[in-house]
């Protein structure tokens, strides 16, 4: 029997029966071919899901991605990324959390889309290094020649050191949250040149949900 996956079919399907699906077929599945992960991502409401399944659910995806089909989550539009993590609870941004390799995922594609967005026009004649404590990840932004530059681990001397937890960070870089109030309730840690650090994020173009 062929599945259906078209965005009529994808609608039409439960939580629970979208992320069977994504977890049984084949990445190479015929069904596949003509699957847009925005198509997905406009299906997913994570206050529909479980504390687990939202977790479930992008593993399966990552899964698939891995083994050749079209649905990284690099392809996904800012703006559904940016409205599945502001949809998603805290207890289901943790469940993402605690799975290293997930983590390792979303993270890594999140600092992605920073050089993506970045507004070389606000930056100016701008140097400056940012290091991201996110638990033991730690990302590096290099910011010189009107360009942003993302390095995992630590490379140069940093003007900033921001600690901010794993789902703080998410909802941060998906304009989900502001990083002086992170700052001032204290869930968001800086080292370094406060001003540079309170400013940061206004050097790039934050999805809206």
């Amino acid at each position: 029997m062929t599945l259906d996956l078209t965005t009529e079919a994808i609608a039409k399907l439960s939580p629970a029966e979208l992320i069977s699906t994504l977890q049984q077929i084949s990445p190479d599945d015929p069904a596949l071919r003509d699957v847009n992960i925005d198509v997905i991502a406009r299906g997913i409401d994570p206050k529909k899901l479980g504390k687990t399944d939202f977790a479930a659910l992008l593993n399966a995806l990552g899964a698939l991605a891995d083994g050749g089909a079209d649905l990284d989550l690099s392809k996904m539009d800012p703006s559904n990324f940016a409205r599945i993590i502001s949809r998603a609870s805290k207890d289901q941004i943790e469940a993402v959390v605690a799975d290293p390799a997930l983590r390792t995922r979303v993270l890594d594609e999140v600092f992605r889309r920073m050089e993506v967005h970045f507004r070389a026009d606000r930056a100016g004649a701008t140097r400056a290094v940012v290091h991201f404590h996110v638990l033991e990840d730690v990302y590096e932004a290099i910011i010189e020649n009107a360009e942003c530059t993302i390095n995992k681990g630590v490379t140069r001397e940093a003007r900033a050191i921001v600690t901010l937890t794993p789902a703080d960070f998410l909802k941060l870089a998906t304009g989900n949250a502001s990083a002086p109030v992170l700052f001032m309730t204290g869930k968001l840690k800086v080292k370094g040149d406060l001003g540079f650090a309170a400013g940061f994020m206004s050097l790039f173009n934050i999805p809206k949900a």
